[in-house]
């Protein structure tokens, strides 16, 4: 008999967490997404095969944030160099800005937020598929192994992804497939009750026995086919067939000593990196570390960097600029001047021609780092589900337009812009930390205030991902979180910031994983850290 609710969730007392250390590492935002990946490990495999592990395992624990029908991206240390993977999904064949027009309206400025128009071909298995043939060091099927017995057997719903699989329930319920998926008792389940999967445990032993054949082109793909066309969507088999996996030489940024690398567009990885290059202009060290004029400097080169990012970031094949123009040092210097240290601005794009996610980390002894994330979009992603396969659709499609002459403008084939973005910091040509922070527009800036945390106030991982955090939404409003000093905020506010305190965590402020290599992997290893923001946590062996 079950005796769980005896307890009350909801009281506790503030806990710290301290950092972690040990010779093989995986950091996840859930404990049986990251003991997945640990197995692995034990197993004789590397890290590679623990992060494809524990993203499998994370689309069954924390279907909030990812799912089988996920976008994903990854930066990868082998030993010697870093390699970037792009698996985020195309628009299929029928999607142009008339396919909208017509059935939204002549009005309309973006696809949909949810059904069937929302979702593009998702990528995140076939990216699996490509780190494992790559990189990996075990059979494709044994690293799906923990994340079908988990959704097999069931778990039970952890306290962050109950309260965000509740605050789902009304938007999404009338989507096709959603209430026979996710409100298995006619509601979501309550905090500790089990939840069985059995639809996505079907698909991932497709997966695993056919290599992802099964997923593109093949039986699954068949079947979401069927779903959408029942329910007015486009997407065909076809589309899934000719779906291809990107592998990309990330950008980076150099920064007190060290390189932050990013994922090329079109994802907004670059913001992180305009953001870091403007800091580089000023002594930021010598402000007090939550002082107000370190947090407000910090914010003005947040925003030049999104004014930028959001003005020219898309397919790279339909961008003005290149991310070199947009990181060129004397341009970012130029921009660097624009910022008033007493007065918050609202500031335009410049000139650069002139001048509901996961993200996990796994490290291994033999100096193999993996940085990756994967992605619905906006919670629950479409709220479309194939129920027979588990299949829960992204949202990656309204983050196109419709807007003749726009970069980010629909096309088929055609990638939209992301916001997912993994993060690597080297120094001195070798690897130091693989690290993200989830949650929107939030990650370019949580990796921007963790990493001036680190190479500025030299705190340690645990420390820099534990730290109050502020987030710019535009103009000159900013979310900051409630544990942030009363006076920082305060001259904040004096500063012209309009500034509203935020109890909600996990909602506005991200969570984030971090890997820091303390010298020989095969001696020292690593320390690292998981967000109190989540359920997570890191784990070692």
């Amino acid at each position: 008999m079950s005796t769980g609710n005896h307890f009350d969730w909801s009281a506790g007392y503030t806990s710290q967490r301290l950092p972690v250390f040990g010779r093989n590492v995986v950091s996840t935002s859930h404990p049986l997404g990251a003991q997945a990946g640990l197995r692995m490990l034990l197993k004789g495999g590397n890290a590679v095969d623990a992060a494809i592990a524990a993203a499998a395992a994370m689309t069954i624990v924390e279907p909030v944030s990812n799912g089988l029908g996920s976008d994903a991206f990854c930066i990868l240390w082998d030993g010697q160099a870093l390699h970037g993977l792009n698996a985020s999904g195309r628009a299929p064949g029928a999607w142009t800005p008339g396919y909208f027009r017509a059935k939204y309206g002549a009005d309309a400025k973006t696809p949909p937020v949810r059904g069937w128009d929302s979702a593009t071909v998702p990528g995140a298995v076939a990216g699996w598929v490509a780190l494992s043939e790559r990189f990996g060091k075990l059979p494709f099927a044994d690293l799906l192994e923990p994340a079908i017995e988990i959704a097999e057997r069931g778990y039970a719903v952890p306290t962050v992804v109950q309260q965000k699989w509740s605050a789902a329930v009304p938007l999404l319920q009338q989507q096709p497939g959603f209430a026979e998926t996710f409100m298995p008792r006619g509601r979501a389940p309550n905090l500790g009750e089990l939840f069985r999967f059995p639809g996505a445990a079907r698909s991932l032993r497709l997966i695993a026995q056919t290599r992802g054949a099964a997923y593109y082109g093949g039986e699954i793909a068949e079947a979401a086919a069927r779903h959408a066309k029942a329910h007015g969507g486009a997407i065909r088999v076809e589309d899934f067939a000719a779906y291809r996996p990107e592998w990309v030489d990330p950008i980076g940024k150099a920064y007190r000593g060290h390189v932050l690398h990013e994922i090329p567009p079109n994802g907004q990885g670059i913001a992180a990196l305009i953001a870091l290059g403007i800091l580089s202009n000023f002594d930021v060290e010598r402000l007090a570390v939550d002082g107000v004029d370190s947090q407000h400097l910090q914010i003005e080169a947040m925003k030049l960097a999104f004014a930028d990012t959001y003005r020219f970031v898309a397919e790279p094949g339909s961008m003005e600029v290149t991310a070199a123009q947009m990181l060129d040092d004397a341009y970012l210097a130029s921009r660097a001047k624009l910022i008033d240290m007493k007065r918050a601005q609202d500031f335009g794009a410049g000139n650069p021609v002139k001048g509901g996610t996961i993200y996990l980390s796994a490290a291994d002894e033999s100096g193999m780092m993996v940085s990756f994330i994967q992605s619905n979009f906006m919670g629950f992603g479409s709220g479309v589900v194939v129920p027979e396969y588990g299949l829960s659709m992204q949202n990656r499609g309204h983050g196109f337009n419709l807007v003749d002459g726009s970069a980010n403008q629909v096309a088929p084939g055609k990638r939209p812009f992301h916001t997912i973005i993994p993060a690597f910091l080297t120094r001195d040509g070798q690897a130091q930390m693989s690290f993200g922070v989830m949650g929107a527009n939030m990650q370019p800036q949580g990796h921007l205030q963790t990493l001036v945390r680190m190479l500025d106030y030299r705190q340690h991982p645990q420390a820099a991902c534990d730290a109050p955090r502020w987030r710019f939404n535009q103009g000159v409003e900013i979310n900051v979180e409630r544990a942030m000093d009363p006076a920082t905020v305060q001259g904040l506010v004096e500063r012209g910031h309009r500034v509203e305190v935020i109890n909600d965590s996990y909602q506005d402020f991200g969570a984030g994983q971090f890997i820091w290599r303390l010298g020989d992997p095969g001696s020292e290893g690593y320390v690292a850290a998981s967000d109190a923001r989540r359920d997570g946590q890191a784990v070692v062996c």
